[in-house]
């Protein structure tokens, strides 16, 4: 557990930023009267989220005594990953029973009355088992995507 302690602490940190991002976005409008604009602004998190690994594997290299190949800094975003996507259904259950537990009702009434689904297509994807499984999965997924990215620029030399 030790030897993990420093990919444990980012992918904390990393749940920690997300909260606060949902938090800013409930603040925006963007779960309430102004849920039009979620689907668009949501993505900026990326950004937000790019910078966390940057730092993380940039903490990484320090550790590693300044020199990390892109394979140690690849293995140390895939665990801050694993890390995150580990913690995603309590952060997903914060996030929906006490930060915006209106978001999932206003985000079904949204889409019925745009036409971009039916009652119960917006019931069942718009649900927190629903979200629970597309946080694990497609955190897991794009935290190995900017892992790989990342570990290429932090990197210090070439060969493995």
């Amino acid at each position: 557990m030790k030897k993990y302690a420093l990919e444990i602490k980012w992918g904390l940190i990393f749940t920690g930023v997300a909260l606060l991002w949902m938090v800013f976005e409930k603040l925006m409008g963007w779960h309430g009267e102004k849920i039009e604009m979620h689907p668009v602004y949501t993505n900026f998190f990326a950004i937000i989220a790019i910078t966390v690994f940057v730092f993380a594997l940039r903490d990484k290299r320090r550790q590693l005594g300044g020199v990390m190949n892109w394979k140690e800094g690849f293995i140390a975003g895939a665990i801050i990953s694993v890390v995150v996507a580990l913690l995603s259904p309590l952060s997903q259950y914060i996030v929906h029973a006490f930060l915006s537990p209106e978001y999932f009702p206003n985000a079904i009434s949204y889409a019925v009355e745009n036409g971009k689904m039916d009652q119960q297509a917006a019931a069942a994807y718009f649900s927190l088992k629903s979200y629970i499984v597309q946080a694990a999965i497609g955190g897991l997924i794009m935290g190995l995507i900017t892992s790989a990215i990342v570990a290429l620029f932090v990197r210090t030399k070439a060969t493995e």
